[in-house]
């Protein structure tokens, strides 16, 4: 069974994705390389992740990172699972600050996880992107956005476009010098000729976006 490795080099999307759009190339040169993602090596739980994704949906991060500690705390544990989850009823999550759809979110993520339909970081080693998606997605609370954001900067997968977030959209603007932005399906046939390396433009495109403001905001992402 083939396995995919987290993480790809990144010399090569370098010289691939300069070679392949000489727009994105010139600001890539401007902005200069981007180093491997740390996260691409380290092991972590997906159902935590998804947990916490949740969590932070809508919210500031100082906000959310309040939320958290408190749901921490009251479940006696830095780990969302399952088994830790049980610790604590909806109306202690709610005492915490966790909203009645994140609530639910977060019950049917640990059903799921207790009825073994949610991949393990092992398991997802095996699996493709679109099977990741297709596994992922029937969780309540749970988007593509959420879900290629994960592909990203965790698992490090060297091929995803998120044609549907705003700063992928705005830095693809940017660099084709447009008056509006690229609609998802326009930027999902602009993006085709960064293959196999989209992932890597994406994370130019969001920092050229942010270079673009003034000032300059940055872009924050759920799985960061």
């Amino acid at each position: 069974m083939a396995r995919h490795a987290r993480g790809f080099d990144t010399q090569a999307a370098f010289a691939h994705l300069c070679r392949r759009d000489r727009r994105l190339g010139r600001w890539m040169e401007r902005l200069g390389p981007i180093a491997p993602d740390p996260r691409w090596r380290k092991p972590f739980d997906p159902v935590d992740a998804l947990a916490r994704a949740i969590l932070y949906q809508q919210l500031s991060g100082k906000a959310a990172a309040t939320i958290v500690g408190r749901v921490q705390a009251a479940i006696g544990s830095d780990r969302f699972h399952c088994d830790t989850l049980s610790r604590i009823d909806d109306a202690g999550l709610r005492a915490c600050g966790v909203s009645g759809n994140k609530t639910l979110a977060l019950r049917d993520l640990a059903l799921r996880e207790s009825n073994g339909e949610i991949p393990t970081l092992r398991r997802m080693a095996t699996l493709d992107d679109d099977a990741i998606v297709a596994a992922l997605l029937p969780i309540r609370g749970i988007g593509r956005w959420t879900v290629e954001m994960m592909l990203m900067f965790r698992l490090g997968r060297p091929d995803v476009l998120p044609v549907d977030d705003l700063g992928i959209r705005k830095g693809a603007q940017v660099i084709d010098k447009s008056e509006a932005m690229p609609t998802p399906k326009a930027l999902a046939a602009r993006g085709e000729r960064w293959g196999p390396f989209r992932t890597y433009a994406g994370l130019y495109l969001w920092r050229i976006a942010d270079a673009a403001n003034t000032p300059s905001t940055a872009t924050t992402r759920s799985q960061e």
